[in-house]
């Protein structure tokens, strides 16, 4: 085969999911860069695959890519695959496919499975546009922010997240983004493949009641919606309503759901928007 540098897609599931062309690539190049060699070789053992393995990932990425390019400039071809699904997606791989372009290297995608285009073709959420962020962040703070950041995206968010974290991120959600739909997936082409459709807290607490939460997760958020514009301020609004006799905090969700914002949002525009008392 030419000097050439492969971006192959392999199943992020079931063992049928994987092309006939990638079969032939991975059986053909002079080596297979894995993110883990041990999860690739079942599945090469699997098509009876007896290529060459090294590893490629995240904590020896930067060594590695020079080795894999200094091969390719040989005259080598080289297969990239990560654990499961298309490469360089939350996976390691830009940096040899960067180096790779760099030096006039062809780089060539065999495409096939991404548990991010399965979830959201799955989800019941427009597809039209979509922002993929990865995974979210581990702590707290840096989740909500994020998703502070995206209150008003005109697209479907997806996002990945690992099940001991999945809780704590439902919860985040339903304080920033409120009762907007959202989907989650799990066990995407397996055996137990699920995904669960309705509210943060709805789908909470249908985990939360479970012995066990295993699998990888796909976390999609409908796109934010536009309701009417209002002329009347938000604080004045949420006054207005207090005065009538709602209590602030009903005041507060009333106002959150009529403007399609989440009850935090409101509460920073209302006391944001507190300026100092005249003396």
């Amino acid at each position: 085969m030419p000097a050439r540098l492969y971006i192959v897609s392999t199943p992020i599931g079931n063992l049928e999911d994987i092309t006939y062309r990638a079969v032939r690539i991975l059986r053909e190049v002079d080596v297979i860069a894995c993110e883990d060699t041990r999860t690739t070789r079942r599945l090469l053992e699997h098509y009876g695959i007896r290529t060459r393995t090294v590893s490629y990932h995240e904590h020896n990425e930067q060594d590695r890519a020079r080795e894999l390019l200094d091969q390719l400039e040989r005259g080598e071809s080289i297969a990239l695959v990560s654990d499961a699904g298309t490469p360089l997606l939350s996976d390691p791989g830009y940096r040899v496919v960067r180096a790779a372009v760099e030096s006039g290297v062809t780089v060539e995608a065999i495409p096939g499975p991404s548990a991010l285009l399965t979830a959201l073709v799955v989800s019941g959420l427009p597809t039209d546009q979509f922002h993929f962020t990865g995974f979210f962040p581990a702590k707290e703070s840096q989740r909500v922010r994020l998703l502070e950041s995206m209150l008003d995206e005109q697209a479907t968010l997806v996002f990945y997240e690992a099940p001991h974290r999945i809780l704590e991120t439902l919860a985040d959600l339903e304080t920033v983004l409120g009762d907007r739909e959202i989907a989650v997936a799990r066990e995407l082409t397996k055996i137990h493949e699920e995904v669960l459709r309705g509210t943060p807290a709805s789908i909470r607490q249908t985990l939360a009641a479970r012995d066990s939460i295993r699998g990888e997760f796909v976390v999609l958020v409908a796109k934010a919606t536009k309701p009417p514009a209002s002329e009347t301020p938000v604080e004045d609004a949420v006054e207005s309503l207090i005065h009538a006799g709602v209590s602030r905090m009903d005041a507060l969700k009333t106002v959150a759901r009529e403007r399609g914002l989440s009850k935090r949002e409101i509460y920073r525009l209302v006391n944001g928007n507190r300026g100092p008392k005249p003396r």
